[in-house]
């Protein structure tokens, strides 16, 4: 006989960035997109919660990571290495760098896209 399965229940998660560390902020919005916090874990299922994230101009980062820390993109081509510095990048849009960290910290897996559909991010 086989088991019945369940629907997912799925809950949505407000969490306030002010004053919070990125890379933290960033690991624990991983947790909860993959649905690691749950009984029923299983990391073939997507089984992971909706995340909103308010007040993202307002992460801080430690130590130097503001002058040192870059972010780099291949074209594929010759010469076709892009570099960005931490500050521009966050300068320009702060829920670009939030999204970043948290898809890195996410499996790459079929299920990765999924997981960041249910992320939003509000400055």
């Amino acid at each position: 006989m086989k088991k019945k399965i369940q629907p997912i229940q799925r809950k949505t998660h407000v969490i306030d960035a002010r004053g919070q560390s990125l890379g933290r902020l960033a690991s624990r919005i991983a947790i909860l997109l993959q649905g690691k916090n749950k009984a029923i874990y299983q990391r073939h299922i997507d089984s992971g919660d909706a995340v909103a994230v308010q007040h993202v101009s307002a992460v801080q980062v430690t130590g130097q990571k503001e002058e040192q820390k870059r972010y780099y993109h291949y074209s594929g081509y010759p010469g076709g290495m892009k570099e960005k510095k931490y500050a521009e990048l966050f300068k320009k849009d702060p829920a670009d760098v939030l999204r970043r960290s948290v898809l890195h910290m996410l499996p790459t897996t079929r299920l990765r896209k999924g997981m960041m559909a249910r992320l939003t991010i509000e400055n």
